[in-house]
């Protein structure tokens, strides 16, 4: 093992117990080294995601082997290294201290891994966030002051010119986006492009659309601040939820694009009503992406309509190793031009946990920031 040798009996870290009540801030145990292939880091911030919000409130549709270390959109910095962990996912070298990302795992051998070459839905996918604090490695959650890179999971150095904050934001959320532009398979500059969700993802969503050179990109969403940052991150056009019906904003949207309905609709809400409304709006012959549909809500929608429009609908699940460098590289290159630090609307230290998830839950909060002290 490289690295320090005298790493913590214990890490503080903010565990679910019982979803539904207060998340709690308990010691982990710390294991005494990272076994060969894998990595032990010290965390230096960890952002909050919506579905950390609706883990701990239990309304997520995903198995939880509680307790669990909240939290997965985690930046840290080496520690220790295990043998054979000497470079990340695409070749860099790593050393003690630097800062790095880390993905959910991928076994590398099922269907998934390599026929289908989806890694994502690996069968014997192990993710960060959903693992029992009681069984080793114990550390498998951002919210902690220390974290275990499993050897199965990818790894990425992260760029010298990105702050720990915007590296968080190339974890979950930004590595989902990059993962949806990889399944919708491109755009082309004549084509429009409607956003549906003014989140965090909505609004990178609306960065990575403007960047590829869509000819127009419309957010639809709430409150007006969150459309606001749009507007800063590259939309074009910003779409009020509140107040609005879907057929209004439909129509004008579609007189925006000349009448057909935009060429893609993506989207990042969460809300189940939503799929009906997307199928709706996008043009026929258009490519409808949804990314946010990870709760247990169901919806009502006419199958005929994507049968009569030609629709094709695309699901994209998280993302692999390749779309957290590709987040990483978007954001590196972009730094001057989109201001990714805005998104981060709060910083909380670890003990403040609570009230960052209640705040965000809220919406009163875009995307908050827990830094280890």
């Amino acid at each position: 093992m490289n690295g320090d040798t005298t790493l913590p009996e214990f890490s503080r870290a903010a565990v679910v117990r019982q979803m539904g009540r207060p998340v709690t801030i308990e010691c982990v145990p710390v294991p005494r080294g990272p076994e060969p292939g894998a990595l032990m880091v010290r965390t230096t911030a960890c952002s909050i995601c919506g579905t950390d919000v609706h883990l701990s409130r239990g309304n997520l549709s995903l198995a939880v082997d509680l307790p669990v270390i909240l939290g997965h959109e985690m930046v840290g910095r080496i520690v220790a290294i295990g043998e054979g962990a000497e470079r990340d996912s695409v070749g860099q070298p790593l050393a003690i201290g630097d800062r790095i990302l880390w993905t959910h795992t991928a076994c590398g051998s099922c269907y998934w891994c390599t026929v289908a070459r989806q890694p994502t839905l690996c069968e014997n996918r192990r993710a960060y966030m959903y693992e029992n604090i009681e069984k080793p490695p114990y550390l498998l959650g951002g919210f902690s002051e220390y974290g275990y890179v499993l050897p199965e999971s990818g790894r990425i150095r992260v760029p010298d010119n990105l702050s720990d904050a915007v590296a968080s934001l190339c974890s979950c959320a930004f590595r989902s986006v990059m993962n949806a532009f990889e399944n919708l398979g491109g755009l082309d500059p004549s084509e429009h492009v409607a956003i549906q969700g003014a989140g965090p993802l909505g609004i990178l969503a609306a960065a990575v659309a403007r960047v590829a050179g869509a000819r127009s990109v419309s957010v639809i969403g709430a409150p007006d601040d969150r459309l606001a940052l749009a507007r800063e991150f590259g939309a074009t056009h910003t779409f009020s939820i509140q107040g609005t019906t879907h057929v209004d904003r439909a129509a004008e949207i579609r007189a925006l694009t000349e009448g057909r309905g935009p060429d893609v609709v993506m989207e990042f809400t969460g809300h189940p009503d939503a799929f009906g409304e997307g199928i709706d709006l996008v043009r026929k012959g258009g490519r409808y992406v949804t990314v946010g549909q990870l709760g247990g809500g169901t919806t009502t929608f006419s199958p005929s309509t994507i049968v009569k429009k030609n629709i094709r609908v695309i699901g994209s699940f998280s993302g692999d190793a390749k779309s957290y460098w590709k987040a990483l590289q978007f954001a590196s290159a972009h730094l001057d031009r989109i201001p990714f630090e805005r998104m981060i609307t709060g910083r909380y230290t670890l003990d403040e946990v609570n009230t960052a998830l209640e705040r965000m839950h809220r919406l009163e909060e875009i995307k908050p920031l827990i830094v280890m002290s």
